[in-house]
């Protein structure tokens, strides 16, 4: 699907993602599912709004996954 959309999670990622990825992962999937690059000013607000839901919501999983044996990885 959107191949530039990248995992956000360890152990993928070295450490936990920042603001700025999950928002731009989040841009990426609304560009994919809208077919727009940028909207019109008239979807502008629409855009955004799907963005910051998004963003949101892959914060709230990113902080939920439990990923099995990284803890004992970032002891070692």
């Amino acid at each position: 699907m959107c191949r530039s959309i990248k995992t956000l999670r360890p152990p993928v990622l070295p450490e936990e993602a920042t603001e700025e990825e999950i928002r731009a992962a989040a841009l990426q999937y609304v560009r994919k599912v809208s077919g727009f690059r940028a909207p019109a000013a008239h979807n502008s607000e629409v855009f955004d709004r799907a963005v910051d839901a998004i963003a949101e919501a892959t914060a709230e999983l990113l902080n939920g996954l439990e990923v099995r044996g990284a803890a004992a990885r970032q002891a070692g």
